[in-house]
């Protein structure tokens, strides 16, 4: 497959006029392309021009690519884009942007989504002390980067409207100006380390040797991109075909240009060293910086570990790549507020600097028992009470079928039918889809491997997770249905969902690891949601609204109504023995041996 082309565009400050006069020019000599990317300031200066511009938005003008910015402010902003946030099909987790008209897509504050096999990251408005609806970027923006940063895999693109100073040899006039720069792109930059840095802002078109990062193998080329229209006629719209890093080899990710130069960011980061060597001494932590040890970000800088601090990642996901070597706290009574939406800055300093304009809740919530007597017995009883952990001791472990390095697979308490399993996280971890990428590959080898078990006795699998936003420890259950029966899945699911007042998502898949990545993506922490991986390929998904009514065992409900088992759809009223439970592991277990990515 061909890689992508695409357009970047500097501010468009209003002028879609010009923008697309050009951009439908440079189609019919260079076309076709996929998409429009602009970063830098994209609605109008002055009211002036809000009738033209606004034509585009409401319909009277087309819109001739799809079209995404990220510079949301300027005159009429608050206007078009409070109504795309109300729009009730931008409702959800949409990092592939919200659509505000045909063709035109806002990238609203930080994320990251592919295109066309592209990883792109972007980071929404500018930097400012006073939280605004729009055009301003949040903490919780740049947090969501820095974990964002850490997460396997190579960034293709990172669109940000400010740019920032770059020293080389051949810079142009005003572009190595201090004004319209923010040293917080500078810092993201140097950590998330993308192929591609894309920004505007400067008022000058300037396309900077290709630089080596810091412990990563391959290159960052810088473009900075002119304003449309602007005086000097320097380049405001540049045509890129980049191919996706994923699909590259070893060798192609490591080329390197003899015109390479170093990093700019070395720099910049053994001065910020020198500074914070003389304002702190090793054991203290100053406010002013607290950003960088409360994420943990940069390991180039000496560590000075706070063990009052909490690790963004872990209460954001469930989870940390950097497991007992985190030099922060893994409290999963932080992680359990941040899924009541309680703010994180809120639990990490005792205090929210946005205040009122947060929307995130500024107290703990409680589920019924003491806050205090939870923070005080929380994390040591943590493992010992739940089901699944291995060190709890409520566990049983004579349904144990096979234990992976991230995974372990168990017998169902209460089997719907035979050989009814769960694949379960050995973290504790409230759901299977935020978990790092070495987990899902695990988890995908599971899912192979059962499927091929279930193959030879003649039966496909429905792989489907309940993921409260209250749940603690994730499960994803696997139940085998005849092989007659799968035609009829998909149906039956969709019936159970119209009496329940709701629509799936559907999507279908050529291959699962596909559909889980499609999963991640909708994926929002703050809600509840529903999954299920038919035999097909294809999946039901369903992001569950908090004053939406659903059933907890609506999946396992839904299987028993396929496979005529009504009196099992409740799983306490199937109990069985200790001793009959240890047989039919064994039984499992034995047919299983083959199969095993464990064995």
């Amino acid at each position: 497959m061909a890689p992508p082309k695409i357009l970047l565009c500097g501010d468009v400050s209003g002028n879609l006029k010009q923008l697309f006069k050009r951009v439908v020019s440079v189609k019919k000599s260079a076309g076709p392309f996929d998409a429009l990317f602009c970063v830098g300031q994209f609605f109008p200066n002055s009211a002036d021009q809000l009738d033209e511009f606004s034509g585009y938005l409401e319909g009277r003008a087309e819109i001739p690519i799809p079209t995404y910015f990220i510079g949301d402010y300027g005159v009429g902003s608050a206007k078009f884009l409070l109504a795309a946030s109300k729009d009730a099909a931008n409702q959800g987790f949409k990092l592939d942007g919200l659509n505000v008209c045909k063709n035109l897509y806002w990238l609203k504050g930080s994320g990251k989504f592919t295109f066309h096999g592209l990883s792109v990251v972007y980071l929404s408005g500018l930097q400012s002390s006073v939280s605004q609806q729009f055009g301003t970027y949040s903490e919780d923006d740049v947090a969501a980067l820095r974990a964002i940063a850490e997460d396997p895999g190579i960034v293709d693109l990172f669109l940000t409207y400010p740019c920032f100073v770059i020293t080389t040899s051949d810079v142009p006039p005003g572009a190595s100006e201090p004004s319209g720069t923010d040293s917080m792109v500078a810092e993201l930059v140097a950590e998330i380390k993308p192929r591609y840095h894309i920004a505007g802002t400067k008022g000058v078109f300037y396309a900077r040797e290709p630089y080596s990062n810091v412990d990563a193998v391959h290159v960052t080329r810088f473009i900075g991109l002119a304003p449309v229209g602007n005086k000097d006629k320097q380049k405001f719209l540049h045509a890129l075909s980049p191919t996706p890093a994923s699909t590259m080899s070893a060798i192609e990710i490591q080329t390197k240009t003899s015109n390479t130069t170093v990093s700019p960011y070395t720099y910049i980061e053994g001065t910020a060293n020198a500074k914070e060597g003389a304002k702190r001494s090793s054991d203290s932590v100053s406010d002013s910086d607290s950003q960088y040890w409360r994420y943990d970000v940069s390991q180039k800088r000496q560590k000075h570990g706070d063990g009052n601090r909490l690790c963004f990642k872990f209460v954001s996901s469930g989870s940390c790549p950097r497991g007992e070597t985190c030099n922060f706290q893994h409290d999963m009574d932080a992680r359990e507020q941040s899924l009541r939406g309680v703010c994180f800055e809120f639990m990490n300093k005792g205090k929210c600097e946005r205040g009122a304009d947060c929307k995130f809740k500024h107290s703990l919530q409680d589920d019924g028992e003491s806050n205090s007597h939870k923070r005080r017995t929380g994390n040591s009883t943590r493992s010992t009470e739940c089901w699944f952990c291995l060190s709890s001791s409520k566990i049983e472990s004579h349904l144990f079928i096979s234990l992976g390095e991230h995974y372990y697979c168990a017998l169902a308490k209460g089997p719907l039918v035979e050989d009814h399993v769960l694949l379960i996280p050995i973290g504790h971890s409230p759901n299977t889809l935020s978990l790092p990428s070495e987990c899902e590959i695990e988890l995908g080898k599971f899912q192979d491997s059962l499927k091929k078990f279930y193959k030879k006795q003649k039966k496909e699998v429905v792989f489907f997770e309940w993921a409260s936003k209250r749940s603690t420890h994730a499960n994803l259950q696997v139940v085998p249905i005849p092989s007659a029966k799968a035609a009829s899945v998909q149906n039956i699911f969709h019936l159970a969902a119209d009496r329940l007042g709701f629509k799936f998502t559907t999507t279908k898949f050529s291959n699962s690891s596909d559909g889980r990545k499609s999963l991640r993506t909708q994926f929002d922490r703050n809600f509840s949601f529903f999954y299920a991986e038919l035999p097909d390929g294809t999946v039901l998904s369903h992001l569950i609204e908090e004053s939406e009514k659903f059933l907890a065992q609506f999946g396992r409900e839904v299987m028993a109504g396929l496979l005529n088992k009504a009196d099992r759809a409740d799983w306490r009223n199937c109990t069985d023995s200790k001793e009959e439970e240890t047989k039919m592991v064994a039984n499992f277990k034995s047919r299983f041996a083959e199969f095993d990515p464990n064995s």
